[in-house]
């Protein structure tokens, strides 16, 4: 079923603030288009639009939490339907020959009944119903879960593929500078004004940068094929991040964040609904001890008595209350309870434990994304620098003051330099979303402010 069709019919609770943003931000990026060109076996992706709202329509992990979730609503109705009026209805006939004292006596029988039973009292059943209720909210906080890592998963792979792309457009243009060098010395040389280890450092340079552009281009084959395995589709012409975007800075201390992510976290909320399972089932397992009282309505038509003895028709109606007081269960009752508490324990200590977990890693993203911000400014100055640098050391090549050793580590650097800034770019932003997942607070506006950084490569 398409996600603009299933969504509405999720039960929302502490989660109706992601769900709604992830809702805008499909109809935002055009789903109904994406649907549509889906059918018609459309093979490539370009935007971070269009890789996302694939990945939601076909990434298999996200369709198993929603069949998760589908199981635990229908297993609610289930457990609801244990409390409402049954209503059976049973119809017997039969061909009797019946020989009493000699005489034999052939005749059809007949009995039709209706019976209607409402529980008034059962321990058990209400638990399982409460029960089978924290079990839908646990299986929908972990589809969301679920839904914001298959986000943020799309999204890093995708900035991926534009790291290795950039990357391997910042080799070619080294290569093409390394190789003008080369040709220079080697002209130098034809003419003997050069020294053969020169050449020799150039071809070197240049057979460096070859190796490690067959290194990139592996690298950008990879990252597109994890990004075509999460969304399901090609991937062509990527868009392409704009020059000099700013990314946010993070705002509110560390501390704040990890409040955040123990509040709204979907994971521990899963957790904390674990652990409400675990303490119905132990309230299930101890209504074994309590009575159950149900009111029962009947009514029967019958022709038959005891025996199947032929009788006069006759027509009973009863209305009355069964009570069933356990007495004595062999002590199974007891190991059942005991077994619950143990799984009621195991569930609050993984609750426990995805709590620590989850600020472990708000705190890794906080301070990952808090360095790639300084790594940012540093990059972009010393790719300046770097670029003053090989400028001044080409002049002085060609005046004579520098050697072509110089000129070569130059370019190396500016060319680093550049591919470093690039990555620390993208580190930015996947860290930032990292952590608002990770806290919690994914929004439409997050994922729409991201895809606004980008376009089309020739416009770049």
């Amino acid at each position: 079923m398409p996600w603009h069709e299933a969504l509405p019919k999720i039960n929302m609770f502490s989660f109706h603030r992601l769900c709604a943003v992830l809702t805008a931000f499909l109809l935002c990026c055009g789903h109904a288009a994406l649907l549509q060109a889906s059918e018609s076996h459309l093979v490539e992706g370009q935007t971070l639009n269009d890789f996302l709202d694939a990945a939601l329509l076909n990434n298999p992990q996200l369709q198993i939490a929603e069949e998760q979730l589908n199981i635990s609503s229908a297993r609610k109705r289930a457990a609801t339907g244990q409390l409402l009026p049954q209503i059976n209805a049973n119809a017997n006939l039969t061909d009797n020959t019946r020989n009493f004292s000699g005489l034999e006596q052939s005749f059809d029988g007949e009995r039709y009944s209706l019976q209607l039973t409402q529980t008034l009292f059962n321990w058990q059943a209400f638990a399982s119903r409460r029960r089978a209720n924290a079990a839908v909210n646990q299986a929908e906080a972990e589809y969301f879960y679920e839904l914001a890592i298959l986000m943020t998963d799309v999204a890093e792979r995708y900035f991926n593929v534009l790291q290795a792309q950039d990357a391997l457009d910042s080799i070619a243009s080294e290569q093409e500078a390394v190789q003008n060098q080369l040709e220079q010395v080697r002209s130098l040389y034809d003419r003997q004004l050069a020294q053969v280890t020169d050449l020799y450092q150039a071809q070197a340079s240049t057979a460096s940068v070859q190796a490690d552009q067959l290194r990139l281009e592996a690298e950008l084959a990879l990252a597109k094929d994890a990004l075509r395995s999460v969304a399901g589709i090609e991937v062509g012409e990527l868009f392409r991040l704009q020059e000099n975007v700013e990314v946010p800075p993070l705002q509110n201390s560390i501390q704040h964040w990890v409040q955040l992510a123990r509040e709204n976290n979907p994971l521990i909320e899963s957790r904390r609904h674990a652990v409400e399972v675990a303490e119905e089932n132990i309230s299930e397992k101890q209504g074994a001890y309590m009575p159950r009282v149900s009111f029962i309505a009947q009514r029967q038509d019958s022709n038959v008595g005891f025996d199947n003895a032929p009788q006069t028709r006759t027509d009973n109606t009863y209305f009355g209350v069964d009570v069933s007081i356990p007495l004595y269960a062999g002590g199974s009752n007891k190991a059942a309870v005991s077994e619950a508490r143990s799984q009621q324990n195991i569930a609050e200590n993984e609750l426990r434990q995805v709590q620590l977990q989850t600020s472990e890693r708000v705190r890794g993203a906080y301070l990952q994304s808090q360095a790639s911000e300084s790594l940012v400014e540093a990059a972009e100055i010393l790719v300046q620098s770097t670029a003053v640098s090989a400028e001044a050391m080409q002049r002085g090549f060609s005046l004579g003051t520098v050697t072509s050793v110089d000129v070569l580590n130059s370019l190396r650097d500016q060319y680093r330099a550049e591919r470093d800034l690039q990555r620390a770019r993208y580190e930015q932003i996947k860290y930032l979303l990292l952590l608002k997942r990770e806290a919690g607070t994914l929004s439409a506006e997050d994922l729409l402010e991201v895809s606004s950084w980008l376009q089309e490569a020739q416009d770049r």
